[in-house]
């Protein structure tokens, strides 16, 4: 019995001064304040987010609708923070775990106020994009992303300094390691600046095709702060540093006007003056009267019979089509092919093809060192 006796005393003495001085039964029911808030957090979330909505679908802006959208995350972490600030106030501590606490509760309100700000930066995105006229869109990404970032660092910097830890000797610290770093990071600073002055300068942007000498032609998928991904007409990718788009020259074929036909047909020689000229007024009248060709002082057409070559009579056919679509443009040169074709076997006239003759002469039977030079009277 006296056994029992001393094990309640114990336990009694264990229960009333529980861990740091504090109650067990005070522990028991902060720790159930605190779940309970846990556990209602979403339900809580849920109400705000639905007071919210009922007040911005009276609006036409599209800003207020992503605000909503993105304030989930914040709200559902919101009611921990009251959680744990109600159930920590229930506590009778000593000063010193108080100072600690507050520190705790201080951390989870900094938390909470630069989530928030993390996450506004997305409709805030609608503002910035409405500049994509004057800068490119990868640079409006890049200028998000870089807000983000700056939002976290700046979370992290506010929190360490709560608990004491000074951020600017650190930084200070670490000078001489960011040096050496930058001697060997040449590479990728080269390649971010040069990255930086691509979407400065609209180069290009993602979707143009481009073509870069000695390196890759095909479609520009994505910019990046180090490399640009280009993906090859057979859908291979190729990563291409950003620094060599400064060092070699750039074609965007995305930015042209018109894409061209350029064609030398070749007749046959025995072709007379006149079919010559009906083929090239004909094929002059087809180019005039089509929609699909432009015409203006920047994109004029030709029919012109142009040389003389070894085994054919050259007319040049340079054209520009309106559209810049591969496909459409396919489409329009292959109608111009066979119309052309058409109008050809219409005038009776024929293709040349590489060809050589011989012609043998006879001479004079009294005259045989024509024959052989050597040979004496």
């Amino acid at each position: 019995m006296e056994s029992f006796n001393s094990f309640k005393d114990i336990f009694l003495d264990v229960w009333n001064n529980g861990v740091f001085g504090i109650n067990a039964t005070d522990i028991i029911v902060s720790l159930f304040i605190f779940l309970l808030f846990y556990l209602l957090r979403r339900l809580i979330a849920r109400f705000i987010l639905n007071r919210l909505s009922r007040i911005v679908t009276k609006t036409s802006t599209q800003i207020d609708d992503a605000v909503i959208e993105v304030l989930d995350g914040p709200l559902k972490f919101f009611p921990v923070v009251i959680g744990f600030f109600i159930a920590s106030s229930y506590l009778d501590i000593s000063e010193q775990n108080q100072n600690f606490i507050d520190l705790l509760n201080r951390s989870l309100i900094t938390i909470f106020i630069f989530w928030l700000l993390h996450q506004l930066i997305i409709p805030f995105s609608f503002v910035i994009k409405n500049f994509e006229s004057t800068i490119s869109k990868p640079l409006v990404d890049w200028t998000l992303k870089g807000l983000k970032i700056i939002v976290i660092v700046l979370g992290i910097v506010a929190i360490l300094e709560l608990w004491g830890i000074r951020v600017g000797p650190v930084i200070a610290g670490l000078g001489l390691f960011g040096v050496a770093v930058a001697l060997g990071a040449q590479d990728l600073f080269k390649n971010l600046i040069s990255g930086i002055m691509i979407l400065m300068e609209k180069r290009f942007t993602v979707g143009d095709i481009i073509l870069v000498s000695g390196e890759v032609e095909g479609v520009v998928e994505q910019i990046g702060f180090r490399s640009t991904l280009v993906r090859r007409f057979d859908s291979t990718p190729v990563m291409v540093p950003n620094y060599k788009f400064a060092e070699q020259s750039v074609t965007n074929y995305t930015r042209r006007h018109h894409r061209r036909i350029r064609w030398l047909i070749g007749l046959e020689y025995r072709t007379n003056i006149d079919q010559l000229r009906n083929i090239r007024n004909d094929i002059n009248s087809l180019i005039e009267r089509e929609n699909d060709f432009a015409k203006n002082e920047n994109a004029s057409f030709y029919v012109r019979i142009d040389s003389f070559s070894e085994s054919s009579i050259d007319i040049l056919v340079q054209a520009f089509t309106v559209t810049k679509d591969w496909g459409e443009f396919l489409k329009i040169k292959e109608n111009l092919a066979v119309k052309i074709i058409e109008i050809i076997e219409q005038n009776k006239a024929g293709f040349a093809f590489p060809s050589q003759s011989l012609y043998l002469e006879s001479y004079p039977e009294d005259k045989p060192e024509i024959f052989n030079p050597k040979s004496k009277n």
